[in-house]
């Protein structure tokens, strides 16, 4: 692993967040994905934006999952698969239900352990003969990354071959709680901005489905999950979803190789979850901490055909070990 050195001006986590929120890329040497769509289960439909290689089952897979509110389009999904298919994988940008623009195709919402859609793209390409796949995750989908790894324990597929997370929120809890604080309200009300307006169309697909008209009370995440996400999927409130939903629930029975990058300065992943001894005791862990970063952040300064987005290289580098 390369030690990670920010860009000049951005050792502000903040200021590194915002800054990758808004910078625009390109990635000229991208192909056109293929858009594929995996029926999960009965009345669940995720759209994928998919780059094979020729002869894919000749190659590996990484399967990406974004963040809250995200998409297969979001930057770091497409600088990650930039990266990955220059070297030699297939790769499977996945949007969990409901996102990119995708609110019809899914009776129901979707939620930040919900591993299981992961597990049927791993099974489907399985049986296409893909038998080796990386799971990487940033923020929502790091959580899921680690968690799915979790939830398999001691009895992965033999496919798997590890997983990845970028800022994951692996502690749902403290991560909504360091979003209630002042200095994050920009973070939160961008989230809540995009969580109604995601529910209004919902509504408008599935009328009289939800109760769309409990919207006017949503302020924060949290209200949101409790008067939306709980309920859906039958959790006891928002703070027994978090607690369910957490990856940290299962970090003790990852089996398979796993990375995690975080860093110090990050607005709304507090660092302590962290420091648990339960991931310092998972041999298969290898956990690095940075100083800066931000959340899902990590540029340095770019030089020739290295555009300076750290952590892409880091997933793809770790990939190839772990298939090797």
């Amino acid at each position: 692993m390369t030690q990670y050195v920010p860009k000049r001006g951005l050792r502000s986590g903040h200021v590194m967040t915002m800054y990758c929120w808004g910078r625009p890329r390109r990635f000229s040497r991208l192909p056109q994905p293929s858009v594929r769509h995996f029926d999960v289960e009965p009345g669940a439909r995720v759209l994928a934006h998919c780059y094979w290689q020729a002869d894919a089952p000749s190659h590996p897979a990484l399967l990406a999952l974004h963040g809250l509110e995200g998409s297969s389009t979001a930057h770091y999904m497409r600088g990650l698969a930039d990266k990955a298919y220059a070297r030699g994988f297939n790769v499977i940008l996945l949007n969990q239900r409901n996102c990119g623009g995708t609110e019809a195709l899914s009776e129901g919402l979707y939620h930040s352990g919900l591993t299981a859609d992961a597990a049927h793209v791993i099974d489907e390409i399985g049986r296409e003969g893909i038998d080796r796949v990386i799971v990487a995750g940033y923020s929502l989908g790091g959580n899921l990354a680690l968690k799915l790894a979790g939830d398999y324990g001691d009895s992965p597929p033999s496919s798997l071959k590890g997983v990845c997370a970028v800022s994951p929120v692996m502690e749902l809890a403290q991560c909504v709680g360091a979003l209630e604080r002042k200095q994050n309200f920009v973070y939160q009300w961008n989230f809540v901005r995009g969580l109604k307006a995601r529910m209004r169309r919902k509504s408008a697909a599935y009328p009289g489905r939800f109760p769309i008209e409990r919207l006017t009370e949503v302020r924060t995440v949290r209200q949101f999950d409790e008067f939306f996400t709980a309920p859906h999927f039958g959790f006891n409130g928002a703070t027994d979803y978090y607690h369910r939903a957490s990856a940290m629930r299962v970090i003790d029975r990852i089996g398979v190789p796993a990375l995690i990058i975080t860093a110090e300065d990050d607005p709304f992943v507090p660092i302590g979850s962290f420091r648990d001894p339960r991931l310092a005791a998972n041999p298969h862990i290898t956990l690095i901490v940075t100083r800066h970063g931000g959340h899902c952040g990590f540029v340095s300064d770019s030089t020739g055909a290295d555009d300076g987005y750290w952590a892409e290289r880091q997933i793809v580098d770790f990939a190839e070990k772990a298939i090797s």
